[in-house]
C-alpha cells in the first residue's frame, strides 16, 4: 500500500509532521530508504510544508 497525503482540510500540525519525519528517520538508523520509505519521507515532507505554511499564515 502506497502512502497518502492527508485529506484537504484534515493538516495535521507540522510538529506532529516532524516528528513521523524523525521516527522514520531513526527506524533507518543510518542506512540508506528503502524505496517504500522514500515515497513515504517525500509525502511527509510535501505535508509539512503544507502544515508549516497553514500555521505561518494562522499566525499572521
Amino acid at each position: 500500500m502506497s502512502p497518502s497525503l492527508p485529506s484537504p482540510g484534515s493538516v495535521r500540525p507540522a510538529a506532529v509532521v516532524n516528528e513521523d519525519i524523525r521516527q522514520l528517520a531513526r527506524r533507518a538508523w543510518g542506512r540508506p530508504f528503502t524505496d517504500e520509505e522514500r515515497a513515504r519521507y517525500e509525502l511527509l515532507v510535501v505535508e509539512w510544508t503544507v502544515a508549516d505554511r497553514a500555521e505561518v499564515v494562522k499566525a499572521a
